[in-house]
């Protein structure tokens, strides 16, 4: 089955038909299909965290979160978990790295990290025309990356370009005691500013299990050879020198895959009949 380009799902008016019947070569159709779950829930995350969503979002386990990434022209990665705002029209995923304690006493320079996204761009977009999936560039900053010691979150915005389109990725690193919660919030330029804030305020119903918090660090646990900076760029020149090119490549483009936005009218409006019928 070949896959409708996102950007026409994204900019076409969606009519809701009075046949609710699944059509498989329809993607706003499977996407309905998936396995949502209406909050208030608890949900669980990589077996590491749990994520209690509240009213008015959606949420999918890991296979169903992979299906999603495949129908809306994002590489389907295993590991990833969506979460979807009804009431505003966005979706992030949250996956778990297991790369260990990660200290949080480097600084960041934003200018060098801006290069290293985009000389990623080139191989990442290799794996994307291998998937039939269409470019995605880096534009550069939306918001600088920055880092809060209380909160332990590492947060940036990136400006992204593809198929002429711009659209924006908000991403936040969450530290904890083995690894790093990646969340990416997908959003448009012209709702991102609302969609942050609505994206942070659904976070506080985040937190990582007992023994996996950042304050619970023991002597001997494994502390990451990355940085704050390597979580932003991907590591890939501190993985070089000890792996090999190939391996740094690889492991680059897992940690710095971007998200390409999906705004459904259809998708949205749809959870959101199905949210009243639940409730």
């Amino acid at each position: 089955m070949k896959l409708i380009p996102l950007f026409f799902i994204l900019f076409l008016p969606f009519m809701a038909s009075a046949d609710t019947t699944p059509n498989p070569d329809d993607p706003l159709s499977a996407i309905r299909e998936l396995d949502w779950h209406i909050g208030p829930r608890t949900e669980t995350i990589a077996a590491k965290a749990t994520l209690k969503t509240a009213q008015g979002f959606a949420f999918l386990d890991e296979a169903n979160s992979k299906k999603y990434l495949e129908l809306t022209g994002n590489i389907p990665e295993m590991g990833n978990f969506i979460l979807l705002s009804i009431d505003h029209n966005w979706w992030a995923s949250f996956s778990f790295n297991p790369l260990g304690y990660v200290k949080d006493d480097e600084e960041i320079d934003a200018d060098a990290l801006l290069k290293q996204i985009k000389d990623s761009d080139e191989p990442a977009n290799g794996e994307r025309t291998r998937l039939g999936i269409a470019p995605l560039y880096t534009e550069g900053w939306y918001v600088l990356p920055h880092y809060d010691k209380a909160t332990k979150r590492l947060e940036w915005g990136l400006k992204l370009r593809s198929e002429g389109k711009e659209m924006l990725n908000y991403t936040i690193r969450i530290l904890g005691r083995t690894g790093v919660i990646n969340a990416t919030l997908v959003s448009s330029p012209e709702t991102l500013d609302t969609d942050v804030r609505t994206f942070k305020e659904s976070l506080p119903g985040f937190d990582f299990n007992p023994g996996e918090r950042y304050a619970e660090f023991k002597e001997g646990d494994r502390v990451a050879e990355l940085g704050l900076a390597a979580l932003i760029a991907g590591g890939a020149a501190a993985v070089a020198t000890k792996k090999g090119f190939l391996t740094a490549i690889l492991g680059f483009l897992a940690a710095t895959w971007k998200f390409v936005a999906v705004a459904v009218v259809g998708l949205f409006s749809w959870l959101r009949s199905l949210f009243k019928k639940k409730s």
